[in-house]
Protein backbone atom coordinates (compact mmCIF):
# COMPACT_ATOMS: atom_id res chain seq x y z
CA UNK A 1 0.00 0.00 0.00
CA UNK A 2 1.32 3.43 -0.97
CA UNK A 3 0.80 6.45 1.26
CA UNK A 4 1.88 9.80 -0.16
CA UNK A 5 3.15 12.20 2.46
CA UNK A 6 5.39 15.23 2.79
CA UNK A 7 6.94 15.28 6.22
CA UNK A 8 10.44 15.83 7.54
CA UNK A 9 12.02 12.47 8.32
CA UNK A 10 12.04 11.45 11.97
CA UNK A 11 15.19 10.11 13.64
CA UNK A 12 13.91 6.54 13.26
CA UNK A 13 13.10 7.14 9.57
CA UNK A 14 16.60 8.53 9.03
CA UNK A 15 17.99 5.31 10.53
CA UNK A 16 15.84 3.26 8.13
CA UNK A 17 16.85 5.42 5.17
CA UNK A 18 20.53 5.06 6.10
CA UNK A 19 20.10 1.28 6.08
CA UNK A 20 18.18 1.40 2.80
CA UNK A 21 20.83 3.51 1.06
CA UNK A 22 23.85 1.94 2.75
CA UNK A 23 25.11 5.39 3.71
CA UNK A 24 24.05 8.49 5.56
CA UNK A 25 21.56 10.43 3.44
CA UNK A 26 22.15 14.04 2.46
CA UNK A 27 19.84 16.60 0.97
CA UNK A 28 16.57 15.09 2.20
CA UNK A 29 13.81 17.63 2.64
CA UNK A 30 10.92 15.23 3.22
CA UNK A 31 9.68 11.68 3.09
CA UNK A 32 7.47 11.70 -0.01
CA UNK A 33 5.92 8.23 0.26
CA UNK A 34 5.77 5.36 2.72
CA UNK A 35 4.35 1.84 2.52
CA UNK A 36 1.62 0.33 4.69
CA UNK A 37 4.18 -0.30 7.44
CA UNK A 38 5.33 3.37 7.36
CA UNK A 39 8.68 2.44 5.82
CA UNK A 40 10.00 5.23 3.56
CA UNK A 41 9.73 4.47 -0.15
CA UNK A 42 10.64 7.78 -1.77
CA UNK A 43 12.29 10.96 -0.56
CA UNK A 44 11.91 14.56 -1.69
CA UNK A 45 15.32 16.11 -2.12
CA UNK A 46 16.73 19.63 -1.83
CA UNK A 47 17.35 21.41 -5.14
CA UNK A 48 20.98 22.22 -4.21
CA UNK A 49 23.19 19.76 -2.33
CA UNK A 50 26.87 20.47 -1.66
CA UNK A 51 26.69 23.57 -3.86
CA UNK A 52 25.41 21.83 -7.00
CA UNK A 53 21.96 20.99 -8.39
CA UNK A 54 20.75 17.65 -7.06
CA UNK A 55 19.80 15.67 -10.17
CA UNK A 56 16.37 14.60 -9.00
CA UNK A 57 13.51 15.91 -6.92
CA UNK A 58 12.45 12.44 -5.81
CA UNK A 59 14.84 9.68 -4.71
CA UNK A 60 13.80 6.04 -4.44
CA UNK A 61 14.86 4.74 -1.04
CA UNK A 62 13.04 1.39 -0.97
CA UNK A 63 15.59 -1.38 -1.40
CA UNK A 64 12.90 -3.81 -2.57
CA UNK A 65 11.72 -1.44 -5.32
CA UNK A 66 15.28 -0.54 -6.32
CA UNK A 67 16.11 -4.22 -6.84
CA UNK A 68 12.92 -4.90 -8.82
CA UNK A 69 13.51 -1.88 -11.04
CA UNK A 70 17.18 -2.78 -11.54
CA UNK A 71 16.05 -6.19 -12.85
CA UNK A 72 13.71 -4.45 -15.30
CA UNK A 73 16.47 -2.13 -16.51
CA UNK A 74 18.83 -5.09 -16.96
CA UNK A 75 16.13 -6.86 -19.00
CA UNK A 76 16.00 -3.96 -21.50
CA UNK A 77 12.77 -2.29 -20.41
CA UNK A 78 14.18 1.20 -21.09
CA UNK A 79 14.67 0.34 -24.79
CA UNK A 80 11.14 -1.08 -24.86
CA UNK A 81 9.77 2.14 -23.33
CA UNK A 82 11.70 4.37 -25.72
CA UNK A 83 10.32 2.36 -28.66
CA UNK A 84 6.80 2.81 -27.32
CA UNK A 85 7.39 6.54 -26.86
CA UNK A 86 8.33 6.76 -30.56
CA UNK A 87 5.24 4.83 -31.65
CA UNK A 88 2.56 6.10 -29.25
CA UNK A 89 1.95 9.87 -29.46
CA UNK A 90 -0.42 9.84 -26.47
CA UNK A 91 2.11 8.03 -24.27
CA UNK A 92 4.83 10.47 -25.38
CA UNK A 93 2.54 13.42 -24.58
CA UNK A 94 1.82 11.97 -21.12
CA UNK A 95 5.56 11.45 -20.56
CA UNK A 96 6.32 15.04 -21.58
CA UNK A 97 3.59 16.18 -19.17
CA UNK A 98 5.30 14.18 -16.41
CA UNK A 99 8.47 16.21 -17.03
CA UNK A 100 6.54 19.51 -16.95
CA UNK A 101 4.77 18.46 -13.75
CA UNK A 102 8.11 17.46 -12.21
CA UNK A 103 9.64 20.88 -12.92
CA UNK A 104 6.55 22.65 -11.57
CA UNK A 105 6.59 20.47 -8.43
CA UNK A 106 10.26 21.18 -7.84
CA UNK A 107 9.69 24.94 -8.04
CA UNK A 108 6.54 24.79 -5.92
CA UNK A 109 8.41 22.99 -3.10
CA UNK A 110 11.25 25.55 -3.06
CA UNK A 111 11.20 28.48 -0.69
CA UNK A 112 12.25 31.96 -1.78
CA UNK A 113 15.75 31.60 -0.28
CA UNK A 114 16.34 28.42 -2.32
CA UNK A 115 15.12 30.10 -5.50
CA UNK A 116 17.42 33.06 -4.86
CA UNK A 117 20.37 30.72 -4.20
CA UNK A 118 19.69 28.88 -7.45
CA UNK A 119 19.59 32.16 -9.39
CA UNK A 120 22.77 33.40 -7.70
CA UNK A 121 24.59 30.17 -8.62
CA UNK A 122 23.36 30.33 -12.23
CA UNK A 123 21.30 27.11 -12.08
CA UNK A 124 17.87 28.52 -12.97
CA UNK A 125 17.95 27.29 -16.56
CA UNK A 126 19.11 23.81 -15.57
CA UNK A 127 16.34 23.44 -13.01
CA UNK A 128 13.61 24.80 -15.30
CA UNK A 129 14.50 22.87 -18.45
CA UNK A 130 15.67 19.46 -17.24
CA UNK A 131 13.03 16.91 -16.42
CA UNK A 132 12.83 13.81 -14.24
CA UNK A 133 16.28 12.78 -13.06
CA UNK A 134 17.89 15.79 -14.75
CA UNK A 135 17.24 14.54 -18.29
CA UNK A 136 17.39 17.07 -21.11
CA UNK A 137 16.02 14.91 -23.96
CA UNK A 138 12.42 14.30 -22.97
CA UNK A 139 11.99 11.64 -25.67
CA UNK A 140 14.41 9.34 -23.85
CA UNK A 141 14.24 7.48 -20.55
CA UNK A 142 17.41 7.63 -18.48
CA UNK A 143 16.53 5.84 -15.26
CA UNK A 144 13.45 3.91 -14.21
CA UNK A 145 14.31 4.48 -10.54
CA UNK A 146 13.85 8.25 -10.80
CA UNK A 147 10.70 7.85 -12.90
CA UNK A 148 9.20 5.54 -10.31
CA UNK A 149 10.25 7.74 -7.39
CA UNK A 150 8.46 10.64 -9.10
CA UNK A 151 5.41 8.41 -9.52
CA UNK A 152 5.45 7.61 -5.79
CA UNK A 153 5.76 11.28 -4.86
CA UNK A 154 3.10 12.48 -7.28
CA UNK A 155 2.36 11.02 -10.70
CA UNK A 156 4.54 9.91 -13.59
CA UNK A 157 3.45 8.24 -16.84
CA UNK A 158 6.40 5.81 -16.83
CA UNK A 159 5.85 4.95 -13.16
CA UNK A 160 2.16 4.30 -13.84
CA UNK A 161 3.13 2.10 -16.82
CA UNK A 162 5.51 0.15 -14.57
CA UNK A 163 2.67 -0.46 -12.12
CA UNK A 164 0.24 -1.43 -14.89
CA UNK A 165 2.71 -3.66 -16.75
CA UNK A 166 4.93 -5.12 -14.02
CA UNK A 167 2.76 -4.63 -10.91
CA UNK A 168 5.51 -2.89 -8.95
CA UNK A 169 2.86 -1.51 -6.63
CA UNK A 170 2.20 -5.14 -5.59
CA UNK A 171 5.71 -5.22 -4.02
CA UNK A 172 4.49 -2.91 -1.25
CA UNK A 173 3.20 -4.15 2.09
Amino acid sequence: MLIRTAHAPSASELDIITCQLGRAPRGIEAVAAVDGENTPLALRMAPIVAGAPFPTLYWLSSERLRVEISHLEAAGVIKQLEQRLQEDADFLAAYHQSHRDYIAERWAWMNEAQKADIARRGYTQVLTERGVGGISNWDQVRCLHTQYAHHLGGHNAIGQWLDDTYRLDRCLP
